[in-house]
């Protein structure tokens, strides 16, 4: 099967959708299938990258990321299809992405990949304390209509959860296919649970080693909510002693600075690329805290899972596709008092059947990022058979 994948945000210097399309590219070769990427660069050119391509069509520096290039001139991507002649021709964003391979005239069958949901990554996000989130989708009803002509024009629309998929059927998009993420499950396991580590990182935060150690992993971005976090935590080591430890670094640093130093047991740890160290603090922790409801598929909720590590998670998104009441409790997004709640109720549970039940459900829910891919690809072929 030959895939052409119009991609405007994949960069030789970027961040988690150049990791994604190095995979891709990967998964694609190994199973036999000719995989070819159509991304804005510096320049024009084609490149052989981990088993397939990339060809670059010349395009601005974005306004606000210098790494990143601006994907706008239709003829020519439409003049490397037609010599491409895909099976598959991916769409991978519902803007310039997905409108060029939308309108491309050729033959074969075409997919969009709808990877972000953007009304709840901003308006709910910032208005969801306030509003209630159907109410914004009311407002947002434009948007989902824009969403909608574009799927239209697709045979569908591949997202990496269910409750994704779900929520663009309730707008019509008729079409919607859940594909779900994975994860290396092999790097993550309650075998990594480190005494010695759990007590570092209680006196870290400042906590007794007897203290209840909280770990969450996030950007330093509103959508993943850590300042309600930190908030949560206070109510929390206010009836009892706990730490909490924050991974993570972004844009929105002085924010989560800010709210941490008004905050006693907070430590922030910052952004660690060592992921044995990561698997060892998740597995080692007593709770995985987590905050953000707009996300596709809750990565570091899966690997808190392959962990056994129990989950207090908000009651929307990709997180909460995950969890189940055996090892985990919800709150109502964004309310700090109710993650406080959560957590109290979760630290009356026994730990033992908690960790236990957590394992098990990650067997049966968490898959790898193979079986990601075995899963893309069969959809593609049935596509590509049906458009024929």
């Amino acid at each position: 099967m030959k895939i052409v994948d119009v991609n405007e945000f994949y960069a030789e210097r970027g961040g988690g959708v150049r990791t994604y399309v190095h995979a891709k590219l990967e998964a694609a070769a190994a199973r036999g299938h000719e995989l070819c990427v159509i991304a804005p660069g510096p320049s024009a050119g084609e490149a052989r990258l981990h088993g397939g391509r990339v060809r670059w069509v010349k395009g601005p520096p974005m306004p606000f990321d210098p790494r990143y290039y601006v994907l706008h001139r239709e003829r020519e991507v439409h003049r490397i299809i037609d010599e491409e002649r895909p099976d598959v021709l991916e769409g991978s964003s519902p803007w310039t992405a997905g409108w060029f391979a939308a309108r491309y005239p050729g033959p074969g069958a075409k997919a969009l990949v709808y990877h972000q949901d953007p009304v709840a990554v901003y308006p709910h996000t910032l208005f969801d304390r306030w509003v209630p989130p159907d109410t914004i989708d009311q407002v947002c009803l434009p948007y989902w209509r824009y969403v909608r002509r574009l799927a239209q024009r697709f045979d569908a629309t591949v997202v990496a959860g269910q409750w994704l998929a779900e929520r663009l059927r309730g707008f019509g998009v008729e079409h919607a296919f859940a594909v779900p993420f994975g994860i290396d499950r092999g790097q993550f396991s309650p075998s990594h649970f480190d005494e010695a580590l759990r007590r570092e990182l209680l006196r870290q935060c400042g906590a007794p080693k007897t203290g209840v150690l909280l770990v969450s992993i996030g950007r330093y971005h509103p959508e993943k909510r850590l300042t309600q976090l930190i908030e949560a935590f206070g109510l929390l080591s206010r009836e009892r002693p706990a730490g909490l430890v924050v991974f993570g670094a972004g844009p929105f640093r002085r924010w989560v600075v800010r709210a941490a130093e008004r905050t006693p047991g907070v430590h922030l740890a910052g952004f660690v690329s060592d992921r044995d160290y990561i698997a060892r603090a998740v597995a080692s922790a007593d709770v995985f805290l987590h905050g953000s409801a707009a996300e596709t598929y809750g990565f570091v909720v899966a690997e808190a899972m392959c962990s056994g590590t129990p989950i207090v998670a908000p009651d929307r998104g990709g997180a909460f596709d995950l969890v189940e009441p055996s090892f985990s409790e919800t709150y109502r997004t964004g309310d700090a008092e109710a993650a406080a709640s959560a957590l109290e109720r979760l630290l009356q549970r026994d730990r033992a059947t908690l960790r236990l039940a957590a394992a098990n459900a990650a067997d049966r829910v968490v898959q790898t990022t193979q079986q990601h891919f075995d899963g893309l690809f069969e959809l593609y072929q049935r596509l590509a058979r049906a458009s024929k």
